[in-house]
């Protein structure tokens, strides 16, 4: 399903998302109707459309677009994409006119294996937002693939640990978790964890000396990591079963 400000969107109107590719966007899991920090997604995509577009944006029309989308039960992944069809590569500097963008797919499984990272260095660009231009980030994962890996883990120019693809990442230590303090864009999902477990922030430099390690994001929650690099971890670790049964049981509001 794709709808444009809740109805039915045209190939032309695509286009500009397709070839200029200036936007942004947030990702949501919605189970039985309701959205682990829904809030937290609104308010992000508000603060990012003022950052890109210079305007406001009003959530509660977005919230409402999103929820034509889902079915009354069940599991599914929401896309919201804000974005001006109206803009071009020429024309990128005009008053902008955003509009929202609301695409579904399947809820894939939450229990999904481990993953083995590799670092490569990248820094994307206003990592603050989450903005839609993902041809870094996915060289940089198709690299990592042919390599042999499932994903790749971004350090910045001082080789500190910034965060995954398409997801942050937590270390963990004394049973205390470790945030990496790098310019990274803060997931929802790793807000809502630093509610739930103790943790500190500090500069990571590669895996060695922490217990276990796991990704983050509004898709698939909580997901063991096993090795960075050529650092082992461990598949199963208390802190981390603890993290993903505390996040499952978030009631999540009512989209």
């Amino acid at each position: 399903m794709a709808e444009l400000d809740g109805q039915p969107v045209t190939v032309a109107e695509l286009q500009t998302l397709a070839l200029t590719n200036y936007g942004h966007f947030t990702t949501v899991r919605v189970e039985d109707g309701r959205v682990r920090g829904l809030n937290l997604h609104l308010a992000r995509l508000a603060r990012d459309c003022r950052a890109l577009f210079g305007t406001g944006l009003d959530v509660e029309r977005v919230r409402g677009y999103a929820r034509r989308a889902v079915p009354a039960g069940g599991a599914v992944v929401v896309r919201v994409t804000v974005y001006d069809p109206a803009l071009d590569v020429g024309r990128i500097g005009a008053e902008a006119h955003p509009r929202v963008l609301v695409t579904t797919r399947p809820a894939g499984p939450v229990d999904l294996p481990p993953l083995r990272v590799r670092t490569a260095r990248y820094e994307r660009d206003a990592p603050q937002v989450k903005g839609v231009g993902l041809f870094g980030a996915l060289r940089e994962r198709r690299a990592a693939q042919a390599a042999g890996f499932d994903d790749v883990l971004f350090t910045d120019g001082t080789g500190a640990v910034s965060e995954g693809g398409t997801w942050n990442i937590g270390f963990v230590r004394g049973g205390e978790v470790v945030w990496p303090a790098a310019e990274q864009l803060r997931g929802t999902t790793m807000e809502l964890l630093q509610g739930l477990h103790p943790w500190r922030s500090e500069v990571v430099r590669g895996a060695a000396g922490f217990e276990a390690a796991f990704a983050t994001n509004a898709a698939v929650g909580v997901r063991a990591v096993a090795a960075v690099d050529a650092v082992g971890l461990p598949a199963v670790h208390p802190v981390v079963a603890a993290l993903r049964a505390a996040y499952a049981a978030l009631p999540g509001e009512e989209l």
